[in-house]
Order: structure tokens, then sequence, then C-alpha cells
């Protein structure tokens, strides 16, 4: 498969670096280096599919253009459209017959595969309670960058991630997501944020640019036991400890596996996208979902203090 990465930012360099040898162009409108300045200039004939690694008030044209051209696509997450604009694109791709792939590369973190795994297999028991924090320290980065200050800010930024997760651990909620709290402590918009979905089982998803100590914790409470993830592979070491329940009380049996390695996500999320490009499928779906809760909780920022 012949590749171009459009976009060498941060995300565009790894994704470069990924697809290896797939690689026959990079586009990058300012940054030295790069093959070409416009998309539109490289020849259609030259590759079968593009990284899309550009910022989000960019993407929605190029998808078009893309999709259009009947080129496989890898997106960087969010994608940041309407649901009618999401739909549009999901009809283009079924009928040019192209892949369109959002990327959340978390799925592919082995603990969070093996906790798929887990809860498949019932062990743990009906679900009370899901808690996930994902923080970093970009704030500066996020404050100084010309385009990511703006909006709705750590909602479609990690807050995206956190809902991706529990779409693929738990499926959909009912109800839509509820906003407890949003700071804006550093930034113009907001750089922390918590909210979730009540019910059973209740969920509850923090975000923040202010963890200077990068930092990801899971944790699921059920009636027979509890599992809990503590950091992604990336910053390592990344922790699994499973937890059998012992009554009426006491200390529960417990596993733990520590793997600390390179981030295999990046790799791993490449093939699955090689994999689709042969036997053809999107995950649009999970998009319109995703979108609509950021949609939903970007209602209730406005009307936050």
């Amino acid at each position: 498969m012949k590749v171009i990465i459009v976009g060498l930012g941060v995300q565009g360099r790894k994704r470069r670096q990924v697809a290896g040898a797939d690689v026959v162009g990079t586009v990058d409108p300012v940054l030295p280096g790069a093959d070409f300045q416009r998309l539109q200039d490289v020849p259609l004939s030259a590759y079968d599919a593009a990284c899309l690694c550009v910022p989000d008030g960019e993407k929605l044209p190029l998808l078009r253009y893309l999709l259009t051209q009947r080129k496989h696509l890898l997106v960087e997450k969010p994608l940041p459209a309407e649901m009618e604009e999401i739909r549009a694109l999901q009809r283009l791709s079924r009928e040019k017959r192209t892949v369109c792939y959002t990327a959340y590369n978390h799925r592919f973190e082995p603990h969070i595969a093996r906790l798929k795994d887990t809860l498949g297999s019932g062990v743990l028991g009906p679900l009370y309670l899901v808690r996930l924090f994902y923080g970093n320290g970009t704030a500066r980065d996020v404050r100084n960058s010309p385009w990511r200050d703006q909006g709705a800010g750590i909602v479609p930024d990690l807050g995206s991630h956190l809902l991706d997760t529990v779409l693929f651990l738990l499926g959909r909620p009912s109800g839509d997501a509820v906003l407890w709290n949003v700071n804006r402590f550093e930034n113009q918009a907001p750089d922390h944020v918590l909210f979730g979905f009540p019910g059973r089982p209740a969920i509850e998803l923090e975000a923040t640019f202010l963890s200077w100590r990068n930092t990801f914790t899971l944790d699921l409470y059920g009636e027979l036991g509890s599992a809990h993830i503590h950091c992604l592979c990336k910053w390592g070491p990344s922790t699994l400890t499973l937890r059998q329940r012992v009554l009426p009380s006491g200390r529960p049996k417990e596993e733990v596996q520590t793997l600390e390695c390179p981030d295999p996500t990046w790799q791993l999320e490449y093939q699955h996208f090689q994999n689709l490009c042969r036997v053809g499928g999107d995950n649009l779906d999970n998009d319109l979902w995703i979108a609509s809760q950021v949609q939903h909780l970007h209602h209730q920022l406005k009307g936050a203090p």
C-alpha cells in the first residue's frame, strides 16, 4: 500500500515512522523537507491512502477531497464535524468503497485490550462504577498553539479518548453525558473537565492539561471484583491489577501484570488500518456517537461559569 502523510507535526512524524517503507510522499504547507506544500499537487496515481494529521479546522475539506478521489484515510482524532457532516462522509466513503478510519490508538493498549476480554468473561460480575482519569502537562503548549486553545478545549482533545475507551470497553451508555465540573486554570478554553454518565454502571470521566506527570488511570468496580490500570505503555511501566472479591469482606485475591515496553499502539493501529483497506469498513458510527457527546457537553459548557 502506497501512503502519503499529510501534516508533519508531532502526529504526522509518528505516522511517517510507523508506516515506514509504505510512505511515498509527505505534504505540509510550511515545514521544510515536505515533498509537497498542497495535497492537490500530489499525483493521484502516486498513492492509495493518506494519513491525515492536520489541525482540526482543516480536516473536513481534505477528507472530502481524498474520499472523492477514492483514497483510503486514517485521520487523527477527533473528527470535528456536525452529525450530518459525519453522515455525509460515511455515505461518500461507502459510495467510493474507501476506508475512512478515525485513529483512537488507546484501543490497542495491551492492558485495555486484555481488560475488554476480562469484562467479556464476566469474572467481575455486574459493574457498579467506572472511573477514568487522563492527564498530561500540555497546558502551555495548548495556550501557545495557533489553533488548539479554543472552543471546548480539552473535551474533544483528551475527552474524546475517554469517550472512545468507554465505547470500546462498555458499549454506548444510556443517556447523554453530564458535565459536573469545568475549569480554565491557564487556558482560555477548558483545561480541566469532569463529566460522565449517571446510572449503572456509574461512569466518571476526568481529563486535564495540568497533570505535570502524565497520568492515565482506569478503575472498574463490580459485584465480584475490580480491575485497575495505571499508566499507559508510552509513559510506562504500565500495570493491570485484577482483584477477586472476598465475601463478606476481606483482602481480595490479586493478580498484577506489569508491562515496560515501547508504545505498541501506533504500529498495531496501523496494521488494523492496513487490514481495513484490504477488507473494507470504517468506524464512523463511533464518531457519530463521540461527536454527539462532545457537542452535548459543549452546549453545557456554554452555560458554565
